[in-house]
């Protein structure tokens, strides 16, 4: 495969695509790069050198961040073959983009030596980032090798909590003092004859590091070179400390537009900074937790785990849910002399049920967003709970109605479809209230409003729509 030297975005995802199809079906492949396969059985193999000098071809030409990715969507045994021909050099920058699951996949079959050889090619702050994630005996060993300027900043991170602001910073800062002109800093800038990544502004500093304010790129291109920092800069930067929430400081950058700021310590020195790269990591990562705890899957799960991996993360919830749906069957169980009098009860009671957790399912989305984004304060409850009420009112009415129509066209029986509309009206009610209340409750109780929330409104649709529905079949029907 002949390949250019510039690729658009649009190639390279063809070419992850044909990776990725090589190596999820044709099986030769993969036995052949894990050293499954003899040579007498590679000889049998039709094309099979072909498809190994693609896959090669490939692998040599997709940057890091693509391999990442094509990492991401492979199971383990694919994984672990492509993993073996990402170049020595270019394997600290493939495990620098994937995520913590494929991380620690990957380094289940790499030596110890061979981690840390992919490490010295990163940076400090790269390494910084990943030493978080190896076992504590190679921790030891990596700082070891580094200087102790080097090793006493590693040491400082892994002191922060992994989602703070000290855990995510980088180092790589340009500091400048406020009394020097604008030229000079651009005869300092030739002289570094590289800046770090997403540098869009210097630092403005005392000698003792106390941060001053910070001086943009586009300030000392576009001011008189005789002009001097002091009285360019801006003296009011945004500011975080290492102990800030990750997660709410990205929260920040959205809001104020930023592509980097710095962060300082309790007494204004500058320790390092924050960049996009490293938000947008958050947030990617904010994002998919919470998708995954909202239906009750553990964080660390990749898709592509082991069944007993699997399993592990998920049987938590699994035994809530069923605690739940017993719970609902004994009030099914309750009411057997009213379903065994009027059998079209059981085939209508999934019918309120479902619909309740629809609308619970949307309620809980929308607050737990409006959490996230700090939209709700204490003030708001009585305000949203009316609202969400109104909204469950009215659909409950309209569809209600609708499904009662149904219910009495069907069976002919005007108080069977009344029941059933009051029952999903009712229910929806419920519903909403709950999704409202579920996710504020536990903000209040310090814990992720998002962690199991869609089980638990399930399951208390379910179980309040069979007791609203057959509680009210019995007092009308019989």
């Amino acid at each position: 495969m002949a390949f250019t030297k510039k690729h658009s975005a649009r190639l390279r995802d063809e070419e992850r695509a044909r990776l990725i199809w090589l190596l999820t079906t044709d099986k030769a492949v993969v036995s052949t790069l894990l050293g499954k396969l003899t040579l007498a059985e590679q000889y049998d193999v039709g094309a099979l050198s072909d498809n190994i000098a693609e896959v090669g071809a490939l692998v040599a030409h997709l940057p890091p961040p693509d391999l990442a990715d094509t990492l991401e969507a492979l199971p383990s045994e694919e994984r672990h073959a492509l993993w073996r021909l990402v170049e020595d050099h270019e394997r600290g920058q493939v495990l620098l983009e994937a995520s913590e699951n494929v991380w620690d996949d990957l380094i289940d079959e790499m030596s110890d030596s061979a981690i840390l050889d992919a490490l010295q090619t990163l940076d400090i702050d790269d390494q910084i980032y990943l030493v978080q994630h190896l076992p504590r005996d190679l921790t030891g060993r990596l700082l070891a090798s580094m200087p102790a300027d080097e090793r006493a900043r590693v040491r400082q991170v892994m002191n922060y909590e992994k989602n703070s602001v000290g855990a995510i910073m980088e180092f790589g800062v340009i500091l400048v003092r406020p009394d020097v002109t604008l030229g000079t800093v651009q005869r300092y800038l030739r002289r570094l004859g590289k800046m770090p990544k997403n540098t869009d502004k210097l630092f403005v500093t005392s000698r003792d590091k106390t941060l001053l304010g910070e001086l943009e790129l586009q300030t000392i291109l576009l001011n008189d070179a005789h002009s001097r920092v002091s009285e360019v800069m801006d003296p009011e930067p945004t500011i975080f400390l290492p102990e800030d929430n990750a997660e709410k400081t990205a929260r920040t950058f959205e809001r104020d537009n930023l592509l980097s700021a710095a962060v300082v310590d309790s007494t204004g020195k500058i320790m390092g900074r924050l960049t996009i790269d490293e938000i947008v990591d958050v947030v990617y990562e904010e994002t998919g937790n919470d998708m995954r705890a909202m239906g009750g899957v553990s964080a660390e799960e990749d898709v592509y785990a082991p069944v007993s991996k699997a399993v592990k993360t998920r049987w938590a919830w699994l035994a809530i849910n069923l605690c739940t749906a017993f719970i609902a069957s004994r009030v099914i169980d309750g009411f057997e002399h009213t379903i065994s009098q009027l059998v079209a009860l059981a085939s209508l009671m999934p019918i309120v049920a479902g619909i309740g957790g629809n609308t619970g399912n949307q309620t809980i989305t929308m607050i737990v967003r409006a959490l996230a984004l700090q939209n709700i304060q204490p003030g708001n409850f009585r305000f949203l709970i009316l609202r969400e009420l109104g909204v469950a009112l009215i659909n409950g009415l309209v569809w209600g109605g609708i499904m009662g129509g149904i219910t009495w066209w069907l069976y002919d029986d005007m108080a069977l479809g009344g029941v059933m509309t009051l029952a999903m009206v009712l229910n929806l009610l419920v519903a909403a209230m709950m999704g409202v209340i579920i996710p504020m409750v536990m903000t209040r109780l310090g814990r992720d409003p998002a962690v199991g929330s869609s089980v638990m409104i399930t399951a208390i649709t379910d179980t309040g729509g069979f007791f609203i529905f057959l509680g009210l079949a019995t007092l009308f029907l019989l």
